[in-house]
């Protein structure tokens, strides 16, 4: 059985022209989220915007998602860093804020050979009792996980699944294959979630499930179920969103919709722009598709 499975919504990070965190509004959207039925989530991911917080608005969002859920639903958080050292320490601290599980992905500007990029994930691994999810995005990282890099991982006790990010399901099935079930696979928001459950995934952890949860789950369900005469249908009309998330930047299209439905998440951290009207008009208009 799966140590994690299912929808995983990586939440957006509300912060305030101050900087601050918005507290309620994260409150809000992580109570709207377990009571759309999702199965996890996933703070401090991509569309957390990791990469533009400080380690304190990173430990306080991690604090206030742990809180808020209160233990109904697994909180997977993510951890990022271009030192070994930094990565080991954030672990540490999720972990005794009380989340679930990390997610673990690697910052770079150097690029970094093969061996440091397994040691850097072994050593999150090693540094606490929680599982492990690796995170990749070659579009953005510097150094990727290279298929021998994930099978050495695999065999790493607490190392329980990888997110693949890549726009290559060809890479998830050559994953699947290679790591002959020591480690499950979650789909991105750059693959066809239905198309990555029916090679094998265990679910997704994506940004749109923030925006879509209920629909999200309903076709997990269907997937889970193999009941694919009613989930392609769904994933088809499912798929105008990831489009758009595509079309506009992540964050911004992500926290733009949920402004639409009344969460009140702030704008992207500068220097992002905020989602522009043409995208708001477009994101409404494929929300009211919903009904």
């Amino acid at each position: 059985m799966p140590v994690f499975a299912g929808v995983f919504p990586y939440l957006v990070s509300p912060i305030g022209p101050d900087g601050a965190v918005l507290e309620q509004p994260l409150r809000d959207l992580v109570e709207h989220l377990i009571g759309a039925g999702v199965h996890g989530l996933t703070p401090l991911g991509s569309t957390g915007e990791f990469a533009y917080l400080n380690n304190a608005q990173r430990r306080e969002i991690v604090r206030i998602v742990v809180e808020q859920a209160r233990g109904r639903v697994p909180v997977v958080a993510g951890v990022a860093a271009t030192t070994t050292a930094d990565a080991v320490a954030q672990a540490k601290d999720y972990a005794g804020l009380g989340a679930d599980g990390i997610l673990a992905v690697m910052e770079a500007y150097f690029p970094v050979p093969e061996a440091g990029v397994v040691a850097y994930f072994t050593a999150i691994a090693d540094a606490t009792d929680r599982p492990v999810v690796l995170y990749t995005n070659p579009n953005f990282q510097r150094s990727d996980l290279s298929l021998p890099a994930i099978d050495a991982l695999s065999r790493h006790p607490r190392i329980v699944a990888i997110k693949d990010a890549s726009t290559n399901t060809g890479r998830l099935l050559s994953i699947l294959n290679r790591v002959e079930g020591r480690m499950d696979v979650f789909s991105a928001s750059a693959h066809i979630p239905a198309a990555v459950m029916l090679i094998g995934g265990v679910g997704w952890m994506a940004g749109p499930a923030c925006v879509i949860p209920r629909e999200s789950v309903r076709l997990y369900e269907l997937c889970r179920a193999g009941n694919w005469a009613e989930a392609l249908p769904l994933q088809r009309q499912l798929w105008r969103f990831n489009e758009l998330f595509a079309q506009y930047a992540l964050a911004a299209c992500i926290k733009g919709a949920l402004q639409i439905q009344g969460f009140a998440v702030g704008d992207p951290l500068p220097p992002q722009s905020p989602l522009s009207e043409a995208g708001r008009a477009d994101v409404a208009r494929a929300l009211a598709g919903l009904g």
